[in-house]
């Protein structure tokens, strides 16, 4: 069920719910937009909108220019620390942006403040993940290196740099479980894990058999300690099982008809995640066990499916209706939307 919908200010390539308590209802966006010319540049922007949706409401309450984004991401909810976006961008840029209370009704009372940045390289920001503890942050680049920059008393610090593959790293994620392992996938199809205990160039594993094209994203499963989901542009999602970290075992792989650019587990629902599939729209999917099937898709973007994302505001999971808000985007149409999955959730799941 459609929600609601706008279109950004630039090309739009990732969405992110904010998940600390009071701020459920904020939603940032990215975009990323090439301008051609004799003196070409990456433009970009974020944008945070307040989110109602038994209103159908999707206002938007600022907005800030940057360089071109290639991803965002809240920190994980937990101790004392407001909420913080991170952003990953084509200047070779880490930046932090702190959620502000203000007195202007006009922005929602919030607004978007730069807190610090780290220029991690001369290279592309492709894609970051932080660790659950909120203390640092893994940036994959274009050169194939990957980065670990720590947060110190408000100030990021870069502490590792190494060269992890061939080419683009697009994905680069911490263990939720294990956070001394970082999990990164690259346009060489190589699905590679690295120790932080014992150096970063020494590597847990590398699988670089199974994914036949790059790997686009890589996501922890929250609730069990043992499986990892990879996203390829080989259009399959695959479901690995890491009890054996030297040598992790492919469980079951599904083909969702486009790459699989980003992978988002639902915050109550175990085994249920949102994926965009690039030229192929979105697809809720269902995992249990060995098994793995599409319980919905959603084509009503006219462009490459890029961002995607969970409302985690807790009246949906309480019932008072029976799924939950999603928000998508797409690229060259520049067009975000708001929708409810129509498949329906048993209550005893929910």
């Amino acid at each position: 069920m459609d929600v609601a919908h706008c279109n950004l200010d630039g090309n739009a390539d990732a969405v992110e719910f904010c998940p600390h308590d009071s701020y459920h209802h904020v939603l940032a966006a990215s975009t990323y937009t090439l301008q051609e010319g004799d003196r070409p540049s990456r433009a970009g922007s974020i944008s945070l909108f307040n989110v109602n949706a038994d209103l159908g409401r999707l206002d938007l309450f600022h907005r800030i220019e940057t360089a071109g984004i290639f991803d965002i991401k809240w920190n994980p909810v937990g101790g004392c620390v407001s909420p913080l976006l991170a952003q990953a961008d084509a200047d070779g840029y880490l930046r932090i942006h702190g959620l502000e209370c203000c007195s202007d009704e006009a922005q929602a009372g919030f607004s978007l403040r730069e807190i610090t940045d780290e220029k991690i390289s001369s290279a592309m920001c492709l894609c970051l993940d932080w660790n659950p503890s909120a203390t640092s942050i893994t940036v994959g680049l274009s050169d194939g290196s990957v980065s670990i920059a720590s947060i110190v008393e408000s100030q990021l610090e870069t502490q590792e740099l190494w060269k992890a593959h061939d080419f683009e790293v697009w994905a680069a994620s911490f263990d939720t479980h294990q956070p001394q392992l970082v999990y990164t996938g690259s346009d060489d199809c190589k699905f590679s894990c690295w120790d932080l205990r014992d150096g970063p160039s020494k590597l847990a594993f590398q699988n670089t058999k199974v994914h036949t094209m790059g790997v686009c994203c890589i996501v922890k499963n929250p609730n069990d300690p043992n499986t990892v989901l990879t996203g390829s542009y080989d259009e399959y999602l695959r479901v690995w099982d890491k009890r054996s970290i030297s040598r992790p075992v492919n469980e079951t792989s599904i083909c969702l008809g486009g790459g699989v650019w980003r992978i988002k587990y639902h915050p109550f629902v175990s085994g249920l995640v949102l994926t965009a599939c690039m030229h192929n729209g979105f697809s809720v999917v269902k995992i249990y066990g060995d098994k793995a099937e599409v319980i919905e898709t959603y084509s009503k973007h006219e462009s490459l499916a890029y961002g995607a994302d969970w409302h985690r505001e807790k009246s949906f999971r309480e019932g008072k209706r029976n799924s939950t808000l999603v928000a998508t985007c797409s690229f060259y149409d520049r067009l975000l939307r708001l929708w409810m999955p129509e498949s329906v959730l048993q209550d005893s799941v929910l």
